[in-house]
């Protein structure tokens, strides 16, 4: 009799630890899919961002640094696509704060203002970057769950025995991007 207790004691936490290592398994998953819709989306924006300057330099040639740094971060970020997430992740933010550079001296030239093709692209860029930072929002809530099965009783124990450990949140790199813009006409 007490053979079959010990039988049963030790089937249910094999059961136990397999529905725990499944639901990771899941949660790893749906962490690695959301961070390849955000690598999608940021693929598309990196597609956009050499017409975008192309564009722009036709009105104002002189400004040259503005858009090696631009190129400069956009073949940043697509260098770091197989590293880890924190460096792919850091080259994003950068290359985002070169776009806004960017945008900000397309305001200088009425004439580029005007261009349909200077206006489609930045409908363009500005939808990209809605899609990037819903991924980014779809990604984090991933990550949450994830971080919170493996934080839970008794998950803790046994996700940590299996190897998993907690993913890290997309977060902006510095404190210049949380400050509001201030916009002048």
């Amino acid at each position: 009799m007490i053979t079959w207790i010990i039988v049963a004691v030790v089937l249910i936490l094999l059961l136990m630890m397999m529905a725990m290592y499944n639901g990771l398994i899941r949660l790893k998953n749906r962490v690695a899919e959301s961070y390849s819709d955000m690598d999608v989306q940021m693929k598309r924006r990196y597609d956009l961002i050499p017409n975008l300057v192309s564009t722009v330099k036709g009105y104002a040639a002189h400004e040259q640094g503005t858009f090696e740094k631009v190129v400069a971060a956009r073949n940043q970020a697509m260098a770091t696509s197989g590293e880890n997430v924190e460096k792919k992740l850091a080259a994003e933010n950068a290359l985002s704060s070169t776009l806004k550079s960017l945008f900000a001296l397309a305001e200088n030239y009425p004439d580029l203002k005007a261009s349909q093709n200077f206006l489609d692209l930045q409908n363009e860029l500005t939808d990209t970057e809605n899609k990037i930072m819903a991924s980014r929002r779809f990604y984090n809530g991933n990550v949450r769950d994830f971080n919170t099965k493996l934080q839970i009783f008794p998950t803790n124990i046994f996700g940590r025995m299996l190897g998993f450990t907690a993913k890290k949140f997309f977060q902006l790199a510095n404190d210049q991007e949380r400050q509001v813009v201030d916009v002048k006409f």
